[in-house]
């Protein structure tokens, strides 16, 4: 990639203080939009790299950026790893003392300060310092604060317009992961930037599944899940406090470290609740939506809604709080009509109940997709793909259908003949026969249909009425007591035979055992003594493991594997001043764990690599040679280029396709730099792996 002299500095400053030699995608427009003094609003998804959207300028720009970010926890978490890479940067609140706060005005007086941190509601306090300093750019963080129509709003952000007009001149950044086009124009108008250029990056997090399961026996479910995730930071979003509680219990019970936060806890237990969670102290938090904001926790892997969200802006946030490193990441929604019930009350009591209520139907639309869930999601934010996206539970289980005829006319008939008063709950006890005391006090056992549907288990009949719904056959009449109503399509079914489909209900439970497979097969790999290394380190240094490297750069070590300073500031998030801080200590665990794997390799006459060829040539597969030595898959086709050198009868071409081998050779003369195996891997877009890079070069020179 060749770049123009005026770049040279913008690329420099992103590799010495970011750690990384290319942009993601709209984040260089964005950054030289900023340069040029425009006005910008950024909607990029959480982890798409929107802080670098001001960072970066601001160590261009001269004198100090102003950041107005909403919460403590958010400034003090942004401050630490800026001053991690080697920028200087400070936060002001109500908290500190004049002294401390006395200083810091000093050093931005003296221009020895690039970034300035502060909440709105603390603005106040530095009326004074404006009156002798300009800030030379105004960034506004999580924007979508400012406006009633977001999902988080702050009355404090709506006195922010103030800041365009006194400092005339200074260009605004606005950024937010989630804004609707309502909120968007919102977000333009209050903060006096109503010609500010619009950057709406995708929505998609193409590294994060998406599984939406049933709201059956949770707690187990989540149980062992998380019994299959050791060592893998996680939240559990909660509608309510109490259910925080009794899950973060229920964990502990099972040797889990985890703790519940919410509104109702005081402020210094959220906030060590958060510091744990934030340093690796504890794996999981249960939490209510007041979780969140202020996590920049980059090596949370996945997320779990216990409930279903009231909307789909909340729910696509929290999400985005796994993964935020580009690392795959899981998401599992447990959707249930209990909870549907509950949110729906929720809404009639708010001002803005029709809104509410909206938002609240598309975000079931999504919970019960019969497609592809990522085109559901995006779809809410104005994208439509053309493809599947191949990582959500519809995708990698596509339903199957089946004449539901018979089924759906023994609901509906049911419907009829309790004249349209019940919910789906007694509609399904009358279904299958249930003899409480609410079916028998009603004489509900006495009608025709009266457990016609025993042989049907509660939880499919429930999930069957949901299809029923969702195809036009009922409606659910909420503000009746939930009761069901037959549609003019029901009565087609029932009196003209009119044929319908029905998914069958997938059983989520067949896939659990390879998931815990994988994982124990993952414990012994270099990444796993990389990231104890990572945790010691910031144990010493009393921060978040994760301001050291993320675990995309942990990843990459694991696959490239570094053995000097040059090879180790190739590696995506090291920049110069990681590299003096902890390149030394990273590289030797990375040599000792190939001087380990040499000394316990069983002691045989032959050399190590010998072996994996021998196996090999007798016909043994990677797979098979890696259980038999006990060694990383990475090691075996090392040892297998190795004894290619000297012995060609070693077939690496069976490794891979001439189709790869043909696209690298072909890449030799495209990429910046043929000498580095990460320029083949940004080249590919990273789809291709770095072995089968190495594979292709050997085979195609």
């Amino acid at each position: 990639m060749n770049h123009s002299a005026e770049d040279t500095l913008l690329y420099k400053n992103l590799k010495d203080y970011f750690g990384y030699s290319k942009f993601r995608p709209q984040q260089e427009s964005i950054i030289k939009s900023v340069l040029n003094k425009e006005d910008n609003l950024v909607i990029m998804p959480t982890g798409g790299g929107k802080s670098i959207c001001y960072q970066l300028p601001a160590t261009l720009l001269p004198g100090f950026t102003l950041v107005i970010s909403p919460l403590i926890a958010l400034m003090k978490d942004q401050v630490d790893s800026l001053r991690a890479n080697g920028i200087t940067a400070s936060f002001i609140n109500s908290s500190q003392q004049p002294e401390e706060q006395h200083q810091i005005f000093e050093d931005l007086a003296k221009g020895n300060t690039k970034l300035l941190y502060v909440a709105p509601e603390s603005l106040s306090q530095l009326e004074g310092f404006f009156n002798t300093q300009k800030p030379s750019l105004i960034a506004i963080d999580e924007a979508h604060c400012i406006s009633s129509w977001g999902h988080d709003f702050r009355p404090a952000y709506t006195q922010l317009g103030y800041l365009k007009n006194r400092f005339v001149g200074t260009p605004v950044i606005a950024l937010t992961a989630t804004a609707d086009k309502a909120t968007r124009e919102d977000i333009k108008n209050q903060l006096s930037i109503p010609h500010a250029t619009l950057h709406l990056s995708s929505f998609d997090r193409p590294n994060l599944s998406l599984e939406v399961r049933p709201g059956t026996k949770r707690i187990q479910q989540i149980i062992d899940y998380v019994d299959s995730k050791p060592n893998e930071s996680g939240i559990v979003y909660c509608l309510s406090r109490k259910t925080t509680e009794s899950l973060a219990q229920k964990l502990e019970n099972e040797g889990v470290k985890a703790e519940a936060y919410h509104a109702g806890l005081d402020h210094k237990t959220r906030q060590n609740v958060q510091d744990n969670f934030i340093n690796d102290r504890i794996q999981i938090v249960c939490a209510t939506v007041a979780f969140g904001m202020g996590i920049d926790k980059s090596n949370v892997r996945w997320v779990i809604h216990y409930n279903l969200p009231k909307n789909i802006e909340s729910y696509y946030q929290e999400i985005g709080r796994a993964g935020r490193d580009g690392v795959a990441g899981e998401t599992i929604l447990f959707h249930s009509y209990a909870d549907v019930m509950q949110l729906k009350k929720f809404a009639d009591g708010a001002g803005n109940s029709e809104v509410q209520l909206a938002k609240l139907d598309r975000m079931m639309q999504y919970a019960e997709a019969l497609s592809c869930r990522r085109k559901v999601l995006l779809s809410y934010f104005g994208e439509y793909p053309e493809k599947n996206c191949g990582n959500c539970d519809i995708c990698k289980r596509p339903p199957t259908f089946f004449d539901g005829t018979i089924l759906a006319q023994k609901a509906l008939s049911t419907v009829a003949r309790v004249k349209e008063k019940e919910t789906i709950t007694t509609i399904i006890d009358i279904l299958r026969g249930a003899q409480n005391s609410m079916i028998l006090e009603k004489n509900l056992d006495k009608i025709k249909t009266y457990s016609i549907g025993k042989e049907t288990p509660w939880n499919s009949w429930q999930q069957y009425i949901i299809q029923m719904t969702n195809l036009g056959l009922l409606e659910i009449a909420f503000h009746e007591k939930s009761r069901l109503k037959l549609t003019d399509l029901a009565k087609k079914v029932l009196f003209e035979n009119q044929k319908i489909q029905l998914a069958n209900i997938v059983d989520k439970k067949k896939e659990a055992p390879t998931k815990v497979i994988a994982t124990k097969k993952a414990a012994s790999s270099l990444f796993e003594n990389l990231r104890t290394l990572r945790l010691k380190i910031a144990r010493e240094e009393d921060v978040p493991a994760y301001q050291i490297f993320n675990d995309a750069s942990l990843r990459e070590m694991d696959q490239v594997r570094p053995m000097s300073d040059e090879e180790f500031l190739q590696i995506s998030g090291v920049g110069k001043k990681k590299m003096q801080d902890y390149g030394f200590q990273f590289i030797k665990a990375i040599i000792d764990f190939q001087k380990t794997k040499k000394i316990t390799t069983p002691k045989k006459k032959k050399s190590p690599y010998l072996v994996s060829a021998k196996m090999y040539k007798n016909g043994s597969s990677i797979e098979e040679i890696v259980l038999e030595r006990g060694v990383a898959e990475n090691t075996v086709i090392a040892d297998l280029i190795k004894a290619y050198e000297t012995d060609k009868a070693v077939r690496l071409d069976k490794l891979i396709s001439e189709a790869d081998i043909k696209a690298i050779a072909d890449a030799r003369s495209k990429v910046e730099d043929p000498t580095r195996l990460r320029s083949y891997y940004e080249y590919f877009k990273e789809e291709m792996s770095y072995t089968n890079i190495k594979l292709g070069l050997i085979l195609s020179e």
